[in-house]
C-alpha cells in the first residue's frame, strides 16, 4: 500500500491518474492533512483500532498541509519506533532550498518536486513507483 498525503484535490487526482497510467496497482490510501496521515499511521482518531501491522510500503508526503504541515509529520514519523524506518518521499511543489535541507535533515528518503505538466508528472510517478515499489528492499518487519 502507498500512503499519499496530499491536501490539493487536483494534485491528488493527478497523482492517482499517473499511477493508473503507469499500471501501478498498489492500494493507495489518501490522507488530506498531516493530522489525518498521523492518525492513519498511529491508529488514532478516525483510524483508531486499525491493524497497525499493515504498513505502507512508502509514504508520498506533501509539505504544504493544513493543521500539521509535512515537515512536522516527517518529524513525528521519524521520532516513533513504529514508523522511523518507513520510506518517506517528499513530493511537493516547494522550490525552497530550506525545505529540501530540512526534509533531508529530518530523515526524508527522497525529495521530488512536482513537475508542472501531466506527462512529466506521470513520468516522475512511474520512476517513483518502479523504484520504491519494485526495486527498493524495505526493512524487515519484526
Amino acid at each position: 500500500m502507498i500512503l499519499l498525503v496530499e491536501d490539493n484535490r487536483d494534485d491528488e487526482a493527478l497523482t492517482l491518474r499517473a499511477f493508473k497510467k503507469n499500471n501501478i496497482s498498489n492500494p493507495i490510501i489518501v490522507a488530506r492533512s498531516g493530522e489525518e496521515a498521523l492518525d492513519f499511521l498511529f491508529g488514532t482518531g478516525a483510524h483508531a483500532g486499525r491493524d497497525l501491522t499493515i504498513t505502507p510500503l512508502v509514504m508520498l508526503l506533501d509539505l504544504n498541509l493544513p493543521r500539521i504541515d509535512g515537515l512536522e509529520v516527517l518529524r513525528r514519523v521519524r521520532a516513533d519506533s513504529r514508523t522511523k524506518l518507513l520510506p518517506v518521499v517528499v513530493l511537493t511543489s516547494s522550490k525552497e532550498d530550506e525545505d529540501v535541507l530540512t526534509s533531508y535533515a529530518l530523515g526524508a528518503n527522497s525529495y521530488v518536486r512536482k513537475p508542472v505538466g501531466f506527462g512529466e508528472f506521470a513520468d516522475a510517478v512511474r520512476v517513483l513507483g518502479l523504484f520504491w515499489l519494485l526495486n527498493n528492499v524495505p526493512p524487515p518487519t519484526r
